[in-house]
Formats: C-alpha cells, sequence, structure tokens
C-alpha cells in the first residue's frame, strides 16, 4: 500500500489500541453484560490463505462494504489459486507474503490449514510482524483463541469458523446467508465477533474455548465422514450396474437426513433397528469381495449403531443387546498397514 494507506491504517490501529479493547463492547448496566453491537465497522481487511474458504470470505466482507486491500495465498500457489482469486476477488492487489497483508490490513482474516496456524503464528510473533491493535480472525474449526496467544497483548484474537463446506464458487456467497459461525474470543470482543458474523450474513454460534476441538470433530464426523459413505454406497451401486446411483439414493439419503436431524436416534430403521441379524450377516458376506473400506466401515457404523440402539432406549434393549453381540462376534478384515501403492483398491 502507499504511505498514505498505511498512515491511516496506522492511525486506526493506534486509536483501537489505546482503547485496551477494541471498542466499547461490555456494558454492565445491561443484564446480559453484552452492549448493543456497534454498527457496520468498514476496517480494511486482507486475507492470508486464498484456498476456496479465505477467498470467499474475502470476497463477503467485500460485498458487506469492507475495503479488501490485500490477499496472499499459500508458498505453493496453483493456477486454480490464481482463477479463484481473479473470479472471487477481481482487483484486489495480490501479494507474495503474510506479512504484507500484515502491512496493509486492519482485520486480517486467515484462513490456512488448522496444523499450519501454529507456525505461522509463532513466525509473527517472533518477526514481530503484527501492530497493536490489529484484528487476527482465523477460520480454524479446531483452535479456539489460545494458538494466537504468542500475538498478545497487541492484537484482537477471534476465531470464527464456518460450519458449511465450500466450494470456490460464487454460489458459495448465497450459501453463507444464515450459515451457523462458531465464534470464540474474550469476552470483551464477543459482540465484535459476532458483529462480524452478521455483516457477512452468518449466525454467530458461541464456542468455550475448551470445546473448540469437540465442537470440530463433531462438524468432521457428521460432514466429511457423510462424503465417505454416500461415496461408499454410490460404488457399490454401481459394482451391481446401477449407473445412476446418485439418483437412487438421493431421495433416501434426503429423507434420513431430515429425520434424523428432527428426531436423532429415534429415526433409525433398517436391520440393526428391527434385530435383523441374519440379513446383517449376509450383508457382511456380500462385502466379502469389496474394497477394503467397505466392509470395514459398515462393520464399524453397524456396531456404533447397535451400541447407540442398545443404551439410548430407543427400541428393545435385549433384541438391540444381541444384536451388537452378533456383529461384535463377526470376523470383518481390518485395514492393512499401509495402503496399496497403486492407489486403486479395486478388488
Amino acid at each position: 500500500g502507499s504511505a498514505a494507506d498505511r498512515q491511516r491504517i496506522g492511525s486506526r490501529s493506534a486509536a483501537l489500541s489505546s482503547a485496551r479493547v477494541p471498542l466499547p463492547l461490555v456494558d454492565e448496566s445491561t443484564p446480559t453484560g453484552q452492549s448493543e453491537p456497534p454498527g457496520p465497522l468498514g476496517l480494511p481487511v486482507g486475507v492470508v490463505g486464498a484456498g476456496r474458504v479465505g477467498s470467499v470470505l474475502g470476497a463477503a466482507f467485500r460485498y458487506a462494504g469492507y475495503p479488501l486491500e490485500a490477499v496472499c495465498g499459500s508458498a505453493r500457489r496453483s493456477p486454480a489459486t490464481d482463477e479463484r482469486i481473479a473470479r472471487l476477488l477481481p482487483g484486489v492487489e495480490v501479494v507474495d507474503t503474510p506479512e504484507q497483508v500484515l502491512d496493509r490490513s486492519l482485520l486480517i482474516i486467515v484462513a490456512v490449514p488448522d496444523d499450519v496456524l501454529p507456525g505461522l503464528v509463532a513466525h509473527w510473533a517472533g518477526s514481530g510482524a503484527v501492530r497493536p491493535g490489529q484484528l487476527i480472525l482465523h477460520t480454524a474449526g479446531r483452535h479456539g483463541i489460545s494458538v494466537l496467544a504468542p500475538l498478545a497483548p497487541h492484537v484482537v484474537p477471534l476465531a470464527v469458523h464456518p460450519a458449511m463446506t465450500f466450494t470456490g464458487e460464487e454460489t458459495d456467497l448465497t450459501r453463507l446467508r444464515g450459515a451457523p459461525f462458531g465464534v470464540t474470543s474474550t469476552p470483551q470482543a464477543r459482540a465484535l465477533a459476532e458483529l462480524l458474523v452478521r455483516e457477512i450474513g452468518g449466525d454467530p454460534v458461541w464456542i468455550e474455548e475448551a470445546d473448540r476441538v469437540r465442537y470440530h470433530a463433531a462438524l468432521a464426523h457428521g460432514c466429511n465422514h457423510l462424503v465417505t459413505l454416500v461415496a461408499q454406497a454410490r460404488e457399490l451401486l454401481e459394482r451391481i450396474g446401477i449407473p445412476d446411483s446418485a439418483a437412487v439414493l438421493r431421495p433416501l439419503l434426503e429423507a434420513t437426513l431430515t429425520n434424523a436431524l428432527a428426531r436423532g436416534d429415534a429415526a433409525l430403521t433398517g436391520p440393526v433397528a428391527r434385530g435383523d441379524i441374519g440379513t446383517l450377516r449376509e450383508h457382511l458376506a456380500a462385502l466379502a469381495d469389496a474394497p477394503t473400506d467397505l466392509p470395514a466401515s459398515y462393520h464399524a457404523l453397524a456396531l456404533a449403531t447397535a451400541w447407540r440402539r442398545a443404551t439410548r432406549h430407543t427400541g428393545d434393549p435385549d433384541r438391540a443387546a444381541a444384536t451388537f453381540r452378533a456383529l461384535r462376534a463377526a470376523t470383518v478384515p481390518g485395514f492393512p498397514a499401509e495402503p496399496p501403492t497403486d492407489r486403486h483398491d479395486t478388488r
């Protein structure tokens, strides 16, 4: 940025820092201890990590009226990253290092992988790259604000994780409307963090620091493993000659998801719910020549389902216990020590 830009950002940063908290966020006169959130901030924004999440959030803040000053991709920037930046963030200055983003921005969106974030923060702390009053907003689901502790007390730490899956396309901007965001911050900065989420159309959901990993595990289990489950079901149908497996599964999957979200364990149907031990044994036998992951995951999920059926009081406990014991006694090949070198397990 120009010298004038840096002076403008520096003066705003100094003003926030001198107040000790970024804005007058706490009002002890209110019943909850929270004041009314301030109006739109319009802070100069920078993005570190121009993957699917960073690019979409940068575009969302830009559409909300925030000036987007700079964006930095990963160290190994790909043509796909450059294309995504050009499409979602046209005209924004693309810089080479995260430190250049810090130099130009007051609100910094850090959208890097969870395992990368601690090292990046340590580098910033050691190099003195941050300035007092800057807002560091990371999007890592697993981390709260403790990962930003090396930057204290200079910055306002914000953990804001969008609980949705991203494609890196313009349609993500529409899907942000009403999407939940897992928010963790200091008590003083909570109203600010929640305001920033609402500014881009999201719905803030407060997550305590100590619960952050369990929160992320819940989302990963429900979302990421669902992808594997659906892919396995499609593969089985295609192996018996059904070309449009998605069309066959879609009505069943959509109804099941709707019922599970509404009714929890009580939505269960199928052989485990009925205690059809013979059917379960035939399923496992039919999967014996399937790719390695299929029988192993079917068995593990059937066991988990039977366990929940026996312990959550949603059916006949004796039948559920018998089903669990039968599944527990079944012999199912496990995974080998290493995946196949050709990366293609067809069996």
